[in-house]
């Protein structure tokens, strides 16, 4: 038997922080600074990181997806986002570190409270983006705070760093992904010719995976590979990349118009650029704009060529996702059947659940890794947005309790994410009301039908508007754009109050509202979607509009549902889904899971 994908082991604890806190505030001392910034990202600013890069983790004991902390000489706030409010409370040393409420409070007011009388802030360029630093720098205007370029304070009081990743490079097929990487690299260059760029500086692990048609292990759960590269205004690519990841087969793919370079030649290759160079100031290091600077190399600032190609999904990377989601519906009703029949016996933990779901999983055969490690939150657990489970926090799931369960794969074909709240026998009226609410906004984009140019803004307050009704929301955005056989956060597109990317056929995002009670309980229904061209409607004008397709096929928990409180649209919505999740799933799974899916699916 294979080793189980996910481990339940404790990464990091809050006795951890004060020392390493001790020893960072002694190295600042000797630096002659007054402050460091310390963030989750890496040189690569994707959301996901390696071991090696995990400082956030390592120095505080928060193990969230996003936030960061500054460091001061009296104090060190940790700043977060709601979706890790209870989460942070409860992995790090409230006596040495503070919770901040971001972006509530933004960093440069609480520098500004913090050091009333001005101080220097050091910062790793290799770790933040231009447009991030200059942010800061203009909310410190007049402060006599100062942001001044340093090397990594963390890092030299880690002294057990993991080394770099390492993981293998594989080809990602063409029929798969629907176009091959010359023909991507031509596409791309000829938009760099057209714009007066002669390169572009690409540095997003997802964004170099999509151009060259790429897979890798760099980064658990996510298939991409840590390096960096340079598209010519020619189509020609120059891969900087630890020569250990590729074998002849992988070194074949990339073929003669990829050439490989050692990751050291990265800062060299930049100085002989030759301009105007595209960087894109959200994603790039600061430290690449630097040297570019210093090399005197005119830069055009814009957006990642690969960002908008990338999101706008082939036919084949569509179909890749269908595929993909139908057999993952499959082992999520398998799942589901053997959970209503375990669960009522209070004998499950929230570690069972993740261990069953994950073999169901790998027995479809195709599954590569998980998309992420699975939340798995029983009762109050739920409320966490992105509880890990560990052997520590490992509770039973007890019946009269809701379990959310947010979990997904990662296949040869295409990425999953789905999450289901389900009930643990019976539940009160206020879970059932909250549940519904919920559902009712889940329902609000999947029907949705908008025009051409519409960004996520103008949508995110449609999935919000039934739970603002009773007085509710969530602090997260409905949506995230999702990859294909790829990372399961991608940008730009999202569903948020924060987007302000125009949506276009082809994306693929998540639809999934939530809302928590902390202390009881949370409720979330996710499902993936991907945006169509709609047809016109009699009577309408002519303007072009777009659709929702849904692609995940697996029966909301109808227990959960208060059929009173929908409207008779909603309610045939429900129906109609289910009775699809009926046709499609029931001939994939065996004779008990598919009499368990006709009673899941019959209608309200």
């Amino acid at each position: 038997m294979s080793a189980p994908l996910q481990s339940f082991e404790e990464t990091a604890r809050p006795e951890q922080g004060p020392p390493r806190l001790a020893a960072l505030r002694a190295r600042l001392a000797q630096a002659g600074l007054d402050g460091f910034l310390v963030p989750r990202a890496d040189m690569h600013q994707g959301e996901y990181v390696a071991v090696r890069d995990e400082r956030l983790a390592w120095l505080t004991g928060f193990t969230g997806s996003s936030g960061f902390t500054i460091v001061l000489g009296d104090r060190a706030g940790v700043f977060t986002d709601g979706r890790y409010r209870v989460q942070v409370r409860a992995q790090v040393d409230t006596a040495h570190f503070t919770p901040v409420d971001w972006p509530a409070t933004k960093p440069g007011d609480w520098l500004r409270e913090a050091l009333p009388a001005g101080g220097r802030i050091g910062f790793d360029p290799w770790l933040h983006t231009p447009d991030e630093i200059d942010k800061l720098t203009a909310s410190l205007e007049d402060s006599g705070i100062t942001l001044e370029r340093s090397a990594n304070l963390v890092d030299a009081v880690w002294t057990d760093q993991p080394a770099p990743p390492c993981g293998a490079v594989r080809a990602h097929p063409d029929a798969l992904a629907g176009e091959s990487a010359a023909a991507r690299r031509t596409r791309l260059a000829a938009e760099l010719r057209g714009a007066g760029v002669r390169a572009a500086v690409i540095t997003l692990p997802d964004s170099i995976a999509w151009l060259l048609n790429i897979r890798g292990a760099d980064i658990p759960r996510n298939p991409v590979v840590h390096a960096c590269a340079i598209l010519h205004d020619d189509g020609t690519v120059a891969l900087f990349i630890d020569a250990a990841k590729l074998d002849a087969t992988a070194r074949a793919h990339l073929g003669d118009e990829v050439t490989l370079h050692p990751p050291e030649a990265f800062a060299p290759a930049l100085a002989a650029l030759a301009g105007p160079v595209r960087l894109d100031p959200a994603s790039a290091p600061v430290a690449v704009a630097d040297l570019l600077a210093a090399a005197d190399v005119a830069v055009d600032h814009g957006r990642d060529p690969c960002l908008l190609p990338k999101a706008r999904k082939t036919s084949a990377e569509l179909d890749g996702m269908r595929a993909a989601h139908l057999r993952d519906a499959a082992a999520m009703v398998e799942f589901l059947a053997w959970f209503d029949a375990e669960a009522p016996t209070g004998r499950l933990t929230e570690i069972d659940a993740v261990r069953e779901l994950e073999a169901r999983r790998v027995a479809t055969g195709r599954l590569i890794d998980l998309s992420f490690d699975t939340i798995a939150g029983a009762g109050p657990h739920g409320a966490i947005v992105h509880y890990r489970v560990t052997e520590a926090t490992n509770r039973a799931i007890a019946p009269g309790e809701l379990f959310l369960l947010d979990s997904g794969g990662q296949y040869d074909d295409g990425t999953t994410d789905i999450t289901r709240t389900i009930a643990v026998g019976a539940v009160g009226t206020e879970e059932r009301a909250t549940f519904t609410r919920v559902l009712q906004g889940m329902i609000a984009i999947s029907r949705l039908r908008f025009p051409e140019g519409v960004a996520g803004a103008h949508l995110d307050a449609l999935a919000r508007y039934p739970l603002w009704l009773a007085g509710r929301d969530y602090d997260h955005g409905t949506g995230h754009g999702v990859g294909a056989a790829l990372s399961v956060h991608e940008g730009p597109q999202r569903f948020s109050r924060l987007s302000d990317v125009a949506l276009e056929p082809g994306m693929i995002l998540s639809n999934e509202p939530g809302c928590y009670r902390e202390g009881a309980y949370g409720i979330r229904i996710e499902n993936l979607v991907a945006l169509q061209a709609a047809d016109p409607l009699p009577g309408g004008d002519a303007r072009a509009m777009l659709c929702v397709e849904t692609l995940t096929w697996v029966p909301i928990d109808r227990r959960l549902i208060d059929p009173a409180m929908l409207s008779a649209t909603e309610r045939d919505w429900v129906d109609a889904y289910h009775a699809e999740v009926y046709v499609r799933v029931a001939p994939l799974v065996g004779a008990p899971a598919r009499d368990w899916l006709r009673r899941a699916t019959e209608r309200l």
